[in-house]
């Protein structure tokens, strides 16, 4: 085991599935020699060389349209969006292409592709550098969509989508990029998809968070424990598909249910 940060596990998960398979390839801005905005692909450039992890002009919709056209011929992309505010003039080619290939083809194509992009408030970026669009996505039939809150759900989450057959959009939380730590096998590994993690067993009130906010209903859950309220804390890791039997079970137990994310209050998740 090592210490990562979720930053450092998702650095890791690349690395580590790269060198399993080489159809995976990393395709994005600033991502080759500068390692990405905030470090992600930091060193990989080194390791595999310019085929394998492609600096981009500023378009994104060049940049998925190329992922796109990638997947459909054998290779295992990896996108990435700056920052997830950037994302929508990628939109088009995210909702009426990446993810319906599979159902307009009738199964005989697939699109195997993992689109990252750091997502969220927390670091004081402003409303061009903070966003939470997963609910725009989660409407989309044919996407995954991922948003791990631990090191560890970090790089296995990222493992099983790159493994997949499906088109994933994989959120990483920035304000945790360096702030959440923990324990992180150095081999490989993966995390189930569609599986929610129960952070914290109680039975008076259940708290469902996911990125992010799940820290945020932990910490809540810690405070109202002060005051003898016992909180179970459901840690949704997986929102498309999304794992109701334990929602739902928790709920059952507790009677109460209290949904924390920090998108806009209006159609979120």
């Amino acid at each position: 085991m090592a210490t990562m940060n979720l930053l450092q596990a998702v650095n890791a998960g690349l690395r580590d599935e790269m060198r399993r398979d080489d159809r995976v390839v990393l395709l994005g801005e600033d991502i080759g020699r500068k390692g990405g905005v905030f470090g992600a692909t930091d060193g990989l450039f080194k390791e595999f060389g310019a085929e394998r992890v492609m600096d981009t002009p500023l378009s994104e919709c060049g940049i998925v349209g190329a992922a796109i056209g990638m997947a459909l011929y054998g290779l295992r992309p990896v996108p990435e969006i700056q920052f997830l505010d950037f994302i929508y003039p990628a939109f088009d080619q995210i909702v009426s292409e990446m993810a319906k290939y599979r159902y307009r083809s009738g199964g005989q194509y697939t699109c195997p592709m993992v689109l990252r992009s750091p997502s969220g408030g927390g670091i004081k970026g402003g409303h061009y550098h903070s966003q939470s669009a997963e609910a725009y996505f989660a409407h989309t039939p044919g996407l995954v969509v991922l948003m791990p809150s631990t090191p560890y759900d970090a790089k296995g989450m990222l493992a099983s989508a790159l493994r997949g057959e499906d088109p994933v959009i994989f959120l990483e939380p920035k304000r945790l990029y360096r702030s959440a730590k923990g324990e992180v096998p150095e081999e490989e590994y993966t995390v189930p998809i569609g599986k929610a993690r129960v952070a914290r067993e109680g039975k008076d009130v259940t708290l469902v968070g996911w990125g992010a906010m799940t820290s945020v209903c932990e910490e809540a859950a810690a405070k109202a424990a002060e005051k003898g309220i016992d909180c179970e804390v459901i840690d949704l890791r997986s929102i498309i598909p999304l794992d109701e039997e334990t929602v739902l079970n928790s709920v059952g137990k507790t009677g109460r249910a209290v949904i924390v994310y920090e998108a806009p209050k209006t159609g979120g998740f």
